[in-house]
């Protein structure tokens, strides 16, 4: 074979001794079929390619399926670098893990203006063959708009219907809450408090609703909604009200009180237990762990890719899925002192 002519499938077809429609399946096919081909035959083929160093047509491998195999990914809000890198990341590396599995590349679509749409002057989803979405809030009437239209999508977080079921993967917040708040109840506290969203994106209202659904035989004695309010004139609050262990939706109003109360000699958790409704800070300062529960954001990531291709290839109904948070056992939750 000339050393300057480019491999063929049907090259490595020959070398292999199976047919053309075997190496297709080989380097193109979808899991259901490559589960076809037995492992001998799949490993001779790949042998072949290592050995010849066969790199497939781009072009011609895209359009197995009638697919570019190219995935969109959409965030609401700057994924990097920002304030919210932190955040974003873990979803997106479990976003490009599955991706890569799956056989599929990445286009970032970056809304312009400050103010983020997916829907604009110049819209360029159908670039890709489908769309995972992110953010914290999303623009309702263009995640209506998606629901309605023939673009295969999915949401990262749980999502309201709009106009019709919104296919997602997220994360089981109200579960997780009420169980920490079940936890709380069992170490004697009756008087809690709560700083935080309670409405407006999904993710703050499944928090409050898991609160609310465990609070029978405690009250609640002091609650305060804007994050990232003064720390001192909240325990100010707290201690006012007599409340004896609160949950923060934000690490960041948690580490406000902690330090305003070791500056004030009130112990934590002896006199004052602190909790947060979910932590996506991998590392906290030394000698301080909050109690919490981990996010499964790398997971969210996975799973909503791996959805999203299942709509692609096998045509998949609108699926949702709440994922499980990991409880975190910190030193700030504590039995009330008597």
């Amino acid at each position: 074979m000339a050393a300057h002519k480019r491999l063929t499938q049907k090259d490595i077809a020959q070398l292999a001794g199976v047919s053309q429609a075997t190496v297709s399946l080989v380097l193109n096919g979808s899991p259901s079929d490559a589960r076809r081909i037995p492992d001998d035959t799949r490993e001779r083929v790949l042998k072949v390619i290592r050995d010849t160093g066969y790199v497939a047509d781009p072009v011609a491998r895209r359009m197995v399926n009638g697919l570019n195999r190219i995935l969109g990914v959409f965030t609401y809000e700057p994924a990097f670098p920002s304030d919210q890198a932190d955040f974003f990341l873990p979803f997106l590396l479990g976003i490009e893990d599955a991706a890569q599995e799956l056989g599929y590349d990445l286009l970032l679509l970056t809304g312009a203006g400050k103010k983020r749409k997916i829907f604009g002057d110049n819209v360029r989803l159908r670039l890709a063959d489908g769309c995972i979405v992110l953010g914290r809030q999303f623009d309702r009437d263009e995640l209506a708009r998606l629901v309605g239209g023939d673009f295969p999508f999915v949401a990262v977080g749980r999502r309201d219907d709009a106009g019709g079921p919104v296919p997602y993967v997220g994360s089981d917040y109200a579960e997780a809450t009420a169980e920490l708040v079940a936890r709380t109840k069992r170490m004697g506290h009756q008087k809690l408090g709560f700083i935080g969203f309670k409405e407006g994106a999904e993710s703050s209202a499944d928090r409050w609703t898991g609160f609310q659904q465990e609070m029978a035989g405690a009250e609640l004695a002091f609650t305060h909604h804007h994050v990232g309010s003064d720390a001192n004139a909240l325990l100010d609050g707290l201690l006012a009200a007599g409340v004896t262990c609160v949950f923060c939706t934000e690490l960041v109003d948690a580490i406000g009180l902690e330090a305003a109360a070791r500056a004030r000699g009130v112990l934590v958790p002896n006199a004052l237990s602190i909790v947060v409704l979910g932590n996506h800070i991998r590392t906290e300062e030394p000698g301080r762990k909050f109690t919490s529960f981990a996010i499964p954001r790398e997971a969210m990531g996975r799973g909503a890719t791996q959805m999203l291709v299942r709509r692609l290839e096998q045509n998949e109904d609108v699926q949702q899925q709440l994922l499980t948070c990991q409880m975190l056992e910190g030193d700030t939750l504590g039995p009330v002192s008597r």
